[in-house]
């Protein structure tokens, strides 16, 4: 079994499903008695979230690069970056490391594909939705196309997960929100939704959708499983 190697704490919620998600799979495969081969790296989130809203993004990308060095001298074999937003720094933490990185879009592509689909919706946060780093990595390597919601409906996603989802709160309200976003985004063309953060897994499911759910989390997690195993 290969050693894999994990960003996370950006924020610790999400990466808790991680550590659950990859054990679950692996003991799925090997039986009852195995579990993953994991080390993790885990950042403080409130050091990230106060260079995020500076727009540091340089100090963020430095701090991943040393968290993945930390990682491979730690012996792990593939990394994972437990957060869709970080990824922003993936492709130099790539450029940085001699193992190998799964990107969280690249499982979410495949499967899109392997549903015969072409058109998505991408939810997470302003950075996610905004930025291209996600979205230019669907279209490019996967063909597909992304939209995402208006400036209103941006600001209540992203308001959510930080005030929110990240504190481990699951607010009834905010459920109702991101349905009609999700709804809004369905009627604009999306044949299915992107959960492009690893936190909104924690609020909504299959049954808030009328088109299908594409969860990074489980995805990522499930690549992870097949890399160590592999």
């Amino acid at each position: 079994m290969k050693t894999l190697g994990l960003i996370g704490g950006t924020s610790w919620e999400s990466s808790a499903e991680y550590y659950r998600l990859i054990n679950q799979g692996v003991r799925a495969v090997l039986g009852p008695t195995h579990s993953a081969q994991m080390v993790l790296w885990s950042f403080n989130f409130a050091e990230f979230e106060a260079m995020q809203r500076a727009g540091d993004w340089a100090t963020q990308t430095a701090r991943m690069i040393e968290a993945a060095h930390r990682l491979e001298r730690a012996g792990a074999h593939v990394l994972l970056i437990c957060s869709n937003t970080m990824h922003r720094c993936a492709d130099a933490i790539e450029a940085a490391c001699t193992i190998p990185l799964i990107h969280i879009m690249d499982p979410a592509g495949e499967a899109i594909r392997a549903a015969g689909l072409t058109k998505v919706g991408l939810i997470g946060t302003r950075f996610t939705m905004e930025q291209d780093f996600c979205r230019q990595r669907l279209a490019d390597r996967h063909g597909i196309e992304v939209i995402i919601p208006e400036e209103d409906d941006r600001a209540v996603v992203h308001r959510a997960i930080y005030e929110e989802l990240i504190a481990g709160r699951i607010v009834d309200a905010s459920r109702i929100a991101y349905r009609g976003v999700i709804a809004r985004l369905a009627q604009n063309g999306a044949q299915a939704i992107v959960l492009g953060c690893t936190e909104i897994m924690l609020l909504i499911g299959a049954q808030d959708s009328p088109v299908p759910l594409f969860d990074t989390t489980a995805l990522h997690a499930q690549a992870g499983v097949a890399a160590a195993l592999g």
